[in-house]
C-alpha cells in the first residue's frame, strides 16, 4: 500500500472537495486516459485504473470516511484501525522490537503466505449508447482472468501427486533464528527461502498452470445494465474477479459505464432535452409539429405568438431513475428559424405585413425602444 498515491492527489482535488467535484474531476480524467484514447498506452492504462480506483472510495461515503480516517490501510485487509501499545498498532511491544532489530519475542506478527488468499479485482470499462442508458440492456463483457487451474483443481502439483510441507520450515512457511541484542537473546521469525512463505513444495508440478494453480483464461460475463445509469457510474460484481488461492475467495469485477453522446438529445440528471427548429410562419400562427422523444415521436402545439428560445415541458418523458418506475422529464427548446432566401414575392408580401402591421403586437420592441429614449432623457 506504502506505494499507492492519496486519492485526493490522483483526481487532483482537495480533501474538502464535494462529491460534484470528485464527478467531475473522475469524468475529466478517465477520458483524458481512457484505453480507447491512448491504445496501446502502458501509462495511460495504468493512471486509468489508478483513477477509476480513486474514484471508486471516494465517491462512496462510508469508503470515503474510511480513507479519510485511516488512508490507504482502510482496505488494506488491516481494518485501518489501531490497536495494542502507545499506538504501534497490533502487536504492541513486538512491533517496537522489530521496528529496531527485526523481530519480536519469539513470535511474528504476520504468518506465512500458505493460508488462502483472496482473488485480485479486476476493472473494466464499456461504452454504451443514449438510449441503452436509458432503458437499460444486457451486455456480454471479454475478461481476460486468472482461474483456478481444472487439471490439478487448484493444487498445482500433477494429477496422481501431493503436494508435501516444506521441511525446511515444517510446513509454517517461516524460520526462526536467534540474534544476541544488549538487551539479551532474542527470535527472530522471517519468511522461508526454500518454499517462499508457502509452506508447501510441489515436487512434480501441473503440466497445465505449471505449478502456479490458477491458469490464464478468456471468459465473458454477462452484465444487466439497469435503466437510468448515468455516465462514470460503476457496478460492482461480486466474485467475477480473479480466483483466489489455497481456496480464498475470489476478487470482484467493477465495470465503469461510458454513454456516447446523442445527436439530439442531451441529459441533465433524468430529465432529457432536446432543440426544435420552427418556421417564423409557425411561431407567429401556431402549429402542430412532431417532437422526438426517447419514445419516439409525439404532437406538440406550438402556441401562437411563441418567441425563439421558449421552453416547453414534457412530463414523464425523460430518463427512468435508478431503483424506481418513475421518469424524469423532457424539455424542448424551440429556435424560430428566420428565412435567409427569399423571393421577390415573399419579400413583397413580407413588406405589406409590415406596413399593415407596423409595431402592433411587438410588445419587446416598443418595451426596448422606451428605455432607450428614457436613457438619452437623462
Amino acid at each position: 500500500m506504502a506505494d499507492k498515491r492519496d486519492y485526493y492527489e490522483v483526481l487532483g482535488l482537495s480533501k474538502q472537495a464535494s462529491s460534484e467535484d470528485i464527478k467531475k474531476a473522475y469524468r475529466k480524467l478517465a477520458k483524458k486516459y481512457h484505453p480507447d484514447m491512448n491504445q496501446g498506452d502502458k501509462e495511460a492504462e495504468s493512471k486509468f485504473k489508478e483513477v477509476n480506483e480513486a474514484y471508486s472510495v471516494l465517491s462512496d461515503e462510508q469508503k470515503r470516511s474510511n480513507y479519510d480516517r485511516f488512508g490507504h490501510a482502510a482496505f488494506d485487509g488491516t481494518g485501518g484501525g489501531f490497536s495494542g501499545f502507545d499506538g504501534f498498532g497490533f502487536g504492541g511491544l513486538d512491533d517496537l522490537f522489530e521496528t529496531f532489530m527485526g523481530g519480536g519475542f519469539g513470535r511474528s506478527r504476520r504468518g506465512g503466505n500458505n493460508g488462502p488468499a483472496r482473488g485480485k479485482d479486476l476493472q473494466y470499462s464499456i461504452e454504451i449508447t443514449f438510449e441503452e442508458a436509458a432503458f437499460g440492456v444486457t451486455k456480454d463483457i471479454p475478461v481476460t482472468r486468472m482461474q483456478t487451474c481444472t487439471t490439478c483443481s487448484g493444487s498445482g502439483a500433477k494429477p496422481g501427486t501431493s503436494v508435501e510441507n516444506c521441511k525446511h520450515c515444517q510446513g509454517t512457511g517461516q524460520v526462526r533464528y536467534s540474534q544476541a541484542t544488549p538487551f539479551g537473546q532474542f527470535v527472530n521469525v522471517k519468511t522461508c527461502d526454500v518454499c517462499r512463505g508457502e509452506g508447501k513444495i510441489i515436487t512434480q508440478p501441473c503440466e497445465t498452470c505449471r505449478g502456479k494453480a490458477r491458469v490464464s483464461k478468456n471468459s465473458r460475463i454477462s452484465l444487466n445494465i439497469p435503466a437510468g445509469i448515468d455516465e462514470g457510474q460503476t457496478m460492482s460484481l461480486k466474485g467475477e474477479g480473479e480466483s483466489g488461492l489455497r481456496g480464498g475467495p475470489a476478487g470482484d469485477l467493477y465495470v465503469t459505464i461510458h454513454i456516447k453522446p446523442h445527436v439530439i438529445f442531451k441529459r441533465e440528471g433524468y430529465d432529457v432535452v432536446c432543440d426544435i427548429p420552427i418556421s417564423f410562419i409557425q411561431a407567429a400562427l401556431g402549429a402542430e409539429i412532431d417532437i422526438p422523444t426517447i419514445d419516439g415521436m409525439i404532437k406538440h402545439t406550438i402556441p401562437e405568438g411563441t418567441q425563439t428560445a421558449t421552453v416547453f415541458k414534457i412530463k414523464g418523458k425523460g430518463i427512468k431513475r435508478l431503483r424506481s418506475n418513475s421518469r424524469g422529464d423532457q424539455y424542448i427548446r424551440v429556435n424560430v428559424e428566420v428565412p435567409k432566401k427569399l423571393s421577390q414575392k415573399q419579400k413583397d408580401l413580407l413588406r405589406q405585413l409590415a406596413e399593415i402591421s407596423g409595431d402592433e403586437g411587438l410588445d419587446q420592441k416598443k418595451s426596448f425602444f422606451d428605455k432607450v429614449k428614457d436613457l438619452f432623457k437623462e
